[in-house]
């Protein structure tokens, strides 16, 4: 449920952009005192990303103050710091319903409003995105605006940093704000730097560069002279000289809680030409003070008590496959000291915490960088030592062509602990693991693994790091099943699957852990249940034992029909000439949208009551 808009006066008035403009300036820190209490009340209640909207909240309310969204364009990256402009934007009374089934998008979306203006929930894409509105603007010629707001996590990652160095040299007219909120607010963000940012950005110091530089351009010495001048006087007040490098005027960094300065500045800023960048420094959690203190702990919440200086405890229960992991290779790493673990920013996410305090030297955070993680890895894996590179199911697809060119090629004895594989669940369609075994499983040189309970996942990271080449072990977000995994490592034989249940007539090969959902079809169907552990390669032993008395092979995955582990099977079954009805279960061709783990099994049909009248349906005919 919504909080009352009535305690929110000034919030009340600006549903939409086009109406909070029309609230005079002087009130706008009001207004940001509203707009972040409503999230607060709306978050607690509701669960979602937190921190980083709290840190967004001054930001926000200034763009849309400024640039006249929707027609301007506004991207957010990454999508999570997006909640105080989902609230500004007509959506302020379903932000209950954020991540939930039917409810809001967990990040910006373009079907659910035409404020969004790039449906975004990974990082590093904005500047690209922005750069292409940019030129179509400037091509459509009805002076519309284009900004870009990115976080520094996201511009640590290549793309960003290409997106920046093309638009240098193409000079269109738009702003990067680069959102800062890890740096504190050193002393160059107070009255004196706002001073300059407003002398930078605004018409008396702009007319007098532009009209220096057409007065001295035909005199070389001295237009040589006023440019160096020009970037020394810059240099002593701001230290964005990188970025004037690569052909931006830069600005701050300024206070990114201060709105009327925001308000200002920007609204000079609209008016130059060529590419800006705006740096603003903000702080996670802005104005709750436990997520000021704990902003990692307050990115993602469930609900909780904003009275309360702690999150509720969670609940004691089954471990995650990201724990079996984070156990797994601490044990590893004491047994081989060329184990090296690598990831892309996700520490916390892949429980890599307690290996990077015990082994700080052999773990490698190398930022929202997905390419230059799986190359690091090739180059480890060359002179002799042993990486494991732990990384997200949709943040691997990000380093697909160094994964084939750079690993697979050369055969290199390369791990990937493939994370939140599978439905994920409430972060949705950029999110769900849907996709990763049908992208790797059409590369030579790799081995395959999909674990069905915890024992299975922690010998099949065993067996993949012991491997000669590349292997994925991949394995879903959440709890795992309960089953206490053995102590002892063991080597599972490559390629070979296991029968759970002997039956009659039909097969159901299951890869991962849909296993214990098949297991109630199977009792029911007296079919045969086998867990084929391997989706690259493929029990095909099995598959001819199987021929002699069944009629139906059923294969069920947790990844995209298209190209995925039943379509291994389909493809072995045609080259072995083996006479099956076959059906493939798993997720449909479409991007898979919003909501709980079971809603989504549910409406997918892929719990036991799906799968079992899909089985029938398909037997019937």
């Amino acid at each position: 449920m919504a909080p009352d808009i009535f305690d929110y006066p000034l919030l009340a008035k600006a549903n939409l952009p086009s109406d909070l403009r029309q609230i005079p300036q002087e009130q706008l820190p009001k207004l940001s005192h509203e707009l972040r209490d409503y999230l607060l009340k709306t978050v607690s209640q509701s669960s979602g990303h937190f921190a980083s909207g709290l840190g967004t909240i001054e930001l926000t309310v200034a763009l849309h103050y400024v640039y006249n969204t929707p027609f301007d364009r506004l991207i957010w990256d990454v999508g999570h710091q997006a909640y105080p402009h989902k609230i500004l934007t007509g959506r302020r009374e379903r932000m209950p319903t954020i991540r939930q089934l039917d409810g809001l998008h967990p990040f910006p979306c373009r079907e659910e409003s035409e404020y969004d203006t790039l449906t975004v929930g990974h990082s590093s894409t904005s500047i690209s995105a922005a750069l292409g509105m940019a030129i179509a603007a400037k091509a459509e010629q009805k002076h519309r605006k284009v900004v870009a707001v990115i976080g520094d996590g996201a511009i640590t990652a290549g793309m960003a940093f290409e997106a920046l160095n093309h638009a240098g040299e193409v000079k269109p007219d738009m702003l990067v704000i680069l959102n800062d909120n890890e740096m504190s607010i050193s002393e160059n963000v107070g009255a004196l730097n706002r001073y300059f940012a407003r002398i930078l950005s605004g018409n008396f110091y702009t007319s007098l560069r532009e009209g220096g530089k057409k007065i001295l351009s035909g005199v070389p010495p001295l237009h040589e002279l006023a440019s160096r001048a020009e970037e020394h006087f810059k240099g002593m007040v701001t230290p964005g000289t990188f970025f004037e490098e690569l052909g931006f005027n830069y600005i701050g960094p300024i206070d990114g809680h201060d709105v009327e300065t925001l308000v200002d500045t920007i609204r000079n800023m609209r008016m130059l030409k060529g590419p800006q960048l705006l740096h603003v420094v903000t702080k996670k959690g802005k104005g709750y003070a436990p997520a000021e203190q704990d902003p990692i702990g307050y990115h993602a919440v469930s609900k909780f008590d904003p009275s309360s200086t702690s999150q509720p405890a969670k609940k004691a229960g089954k471990p995650s496959f990201s724990n079996i992991f984070g156990n797994w290779i601490c044990d590893m790493a004491a047994q081989d000291n060329k184990l090296q673990a690598i990831t892309p920013a996700m520490r916390e996410g892949s429980d890599l915490v307690r290996f990077s305090k015990t082994y700080p030297d052999r773990y490698f955070d190398v930022a929202i960088a997905e390419q230059h993680a799986v190359t690091l890895a090739a180059g480890m894996a060359i002179d002799g030592l042993k990486p494991v590179v732990a990384i997200y199911s949709s943040f691997l697809q990000r380093g697909y062509d160094q994964f084939i060119h750079d690993v697979a090629l050369q055969n290199l004895n390369v791990l990937f602990a493939v994370d939140r594989a599978g439905i994920v669940g409430a972060d949705g369609a950029t999110h769900q693991g849907a996709f990763d075994l049908s992208y790797l499983r059409c590369i030579p040189n790799i081995v395959i693994m999909a674990p069905s309970d915890e024992n299975e996942c922690r010998q099949m990271l065993y067996t993949g790091y012991q491997h000669q080449g590349p292997a994925a072990v991949r394995y879903p977000r959440g709890s795992a099943t309960g089953i206490a995994p053995a102590e002892t490592m063991t080597l599972l034989p490559i390629g070979q699957s296991r029968t759970i249940r002997q039956g009659e007539g039909i097969a159901l090969l299951v890869f991962g852990t849909l296993l214990h959902s098949a297991a109630e079809v199977a009792e029911q169907l007296n079919a045969t249940l086998v867990d084929m552990r391997f989706v690259k390669p493929l029990d095909l032993p099995l598959l001819q034992k199987l021929a002699a008395n069944h009629q139906t092979l059923v294969t069920i995955e947790d990844n995209a029909i298209a190209g995925g582990a039943g379509s291994a099977v389909n493809e072995a079954v045609a080259a072995l000439r083996l006479s099956f009805s076959l059906l493939n279960l798993g997720l449909p061709d479409q991007f898979i949208r919003h909501g709980s783990q079971e809603q989504l099994y549910a409406e997918l049909g892929l719990d036991s009551a799906g799968m079992l009248q899909r089985i029938k349906d398909f037997i019937a005919h």
